[in-house]
C-alpha cells in the first residue's frame, strides 16, 4: 500500500529515511527542514519540498501523518506545539527522535485532547539505515499504528518493526536499547585498549575481523571496529572525546527510580564523562564506532 507522509528534519537519519521510503515503497513524501539545502537535496530523490511547516501540512491529504526527526527536548516541543495548531482531528504525529518517554506520554495526552494521534517510534539504524533498514520500536494506540504500518514496514528490514505498547513505550524501549549500546561500546573499547597495550605487535584490525568468524563476541559493532581500524590502525587522527546524547543518563536514572541494578551501563556512562577530561585508546574506539554506525562527528587531532 502506497501512503503519503510528511517528514520534518533532514539530518543524518531523516534524509536517509526519506530516500528509503521513496525508493523502496514509492510513498509520497513531503519534507521540511530549517536548512533549504537539505530540502533541495532530498527533493532531488523525489521528495516534495516545503518551505514552511504550514506549507508541509497543506500539501498532505487528510488524514495526515507527520514524522519528526528533530533533536529531543525544546526543538521537538516547539515543532509539536506548532503542529498541534495546524493539524486536524484524525491526523497523526510520529516522533522518531530520541525523546524521553515521559515527555512522549505527556505529548500523546495533549494531542489526544485535540483529536490528534501520537506515535513514538524509537528508531535505530544510524547512517546505515538507508541501505539495511531501520529497527523501529513503536508505541501508540493500535488504530494509529496500524494505519501507518506501510510506512514502518518500508523503513524496517524483515522483522525489524514491532508495536511494543501504548504511547511512550516505543521511546522507553529505545532508551534501554541505547543504554545497552553504551555498555557494549565500553566493553569493546576496554578490550581493544588492552590489546593496544600488549607486549606484542598486534594487528588490531585483523583481530577484530578474526573475532567475527565464529567467536562468541562477534557482532555488527565488531565489524565496524574492523572497518574503523582498517582506516586508521591506531586511531591517531581521532581524539578520544566521547559525547552522550541523553539516553544513557535516562536509562540510569530510570534504573535508580525502579531499583534495577545496571552497573555496566552506569560505568559506561561515567567513562564517557571521564573521556572529556583525558583520553585513552578505548575512548578513541568508541568515538570511531559512533562515527561508523551513526555518522556522529569526531574531534580530530590537530
Amino acid at each position: 500500500m502506497v501512503m503519503e507522509i510528511g517528514i520534518i528534519g533532514l539530518g543524518r537519519m531523516g534524509a536517509g529515511m526519506v530516500q528509503r521510503l521513496i525508493s523502496r515503497g514509492r510513498h509520497r513524501v513531503v519534507v521540511f527542514d530549517q536548512d533549504p539545502a537539505r530540502v533541495a537535496a532530498v527533493a532531488a530523490h523525489g521528495a516534495v519540498g516545503a518551505a514552511t511547516l504550514p506549507a508541509l501540512v497543506q500539501q498532505l491529504a487528510t488524514p495526515r501523518a507527520v514524522w519528526l526527526m528533530v533533536p529531543a527536548g525544546d526543538p521537538t516541543e516547539e515543532v509539536i506545539g506548532q503542529l498541534s495548531g495546524l493539524l486536524k482531528p484524525g491526523d497523526t504525529v510520529i516522533d522518531g527522535g530520541n525523546a524521553f518517554y515521559k515527555d512522549s506520554i505527556r505529548r500523546a495526552e495533549q494531542l489526544k485532547a485535540r483529536g490528534i494521534a501520537f506515535v513514538d517510534a524509537g528508531t535505530s539504524g544510524g547512517i546505515w539505515g538507508l541501505e539495511v533498514g531501520y529497527c523501529l520500536m513503536v508505541g501508540g494506540e493500535v488504530a494509529a499504528v496500524k494505519r501507518l504500518e506501510p510506512i514502518f514496514t518500508t523503513l524496517a528490514p524483515d522483522h525489524g518493526y514491532r508495536h511494543v505498547g501504548p504511547p511512550g513505550a516505543g521511546h522507553f524501549v529505545k532508551m534501554v536499547h541505547n543504554g545497552i549500546e553504551y555498555g557494549l561500546l565500553q566493553a569493546y573499547a576496554e578490550g581493544f585498549a588492552l590489546l593496544d597495550a600488549a607486549p606484542f605487535p598486534l594487528d588490531l584490525a585483523a583481530i577484530a575481523e578474526l573475532w567475527n568468524h565464529g567467536s562468541v563476541v562477534r557482532s555488527w559493532l565488531l565489524e565496524l571496529t574492523h572497518r574503523a581500524l582498517q582506516k586508521d590502525p591506531r586511531l591517531v587522527a581521532i581524539q578520544g572525546y566521547v559525547d552522550d546524547s541523553g539516553e544513557g543518563r535516562w536509562t540510569v536514572q530510570e534504573a535508580m527510580a525502579r531499583g534495577v541494578s545496571v552497573p555496566a551501563i552506569a560505568a559506561a556512562l561515567w567513562a564517557r564523562f571521564r573521556s572529556r577530561q583525558s583520553e585513552t585508546f578505548g575512548d578513541k574506539v568508541i568515538a570511531a564506532l559512533r562515527r561508523e554506525f551513526g555518522g556522529h562527528a569526531v574531534k580530530r587531532k590537530v
